[in-house]
């Protein structure tokens, strides 16, 4: 599989493609062939493989395409962190069948379109954290106490 050495190179594909998501995980050997997450909280076996839309929304206007897919991998940067250094980020083309228990779409008929390079994820990094506003990476790994 190919590999995605820039955000720009990303970013040109995702302004003339629609129907792609980014998935972090070990991979898509291994996903294909159980073709659908599991909810971590219950155990559930879910309809489809859980990934994050690249698709601009309309309400995004004009405002730059590298902009919104830095956004959209630097929600889930942590995951490698949170669970294990195998876990690395890869573009796919899919339809999507559902939605898993955050929201997220779970999607069926995968086709992988390449890797996304360490490097992007720093550049990813870089663009959002210069935005005027205040934004972090989701991050569920400290438990809420009642």
């Amino acid at each position: 599989m190919s590999t995605f050495s820039s955000l720009h190179e990303l970013a040109a594909l995702v302004a003339v493609r629609q129907g792609l998501y980014v998935r972090w995980s070990v991979g898509p050997e291994e996903d294909l062939a159980a073709s659908s997450s599991t909810d971590d909280l219950t155990g559930v076996p879910l309809p489809g493989l859980s990934a994050n839309p690249l698709d601009i929304e309309d309400w995004w206007g004009d405002r730059p395409t590298h902009i919104w897919v830095a956004r959209r991998l630097y929600d889930y940067s942590h995951l490698p962190r949170v669970k294990g250094d195998r876990i690395r980020p890869w573009v796919l083309a899919a339809k999507e069948a559902g939605r898993g228990p955050d929201n997220e779409p779970l999607v069926t008929d995968v086709q992988p379109l390449g890797w996304i390079s360490p490097q992007v994820i720093t550049e990813a990094d870089r663009v959002v954290t210069r935005q005027q506003g205040s934004w972090g990476p989701l991050n569920r790994d400290s438990a809420v106490e009642g």
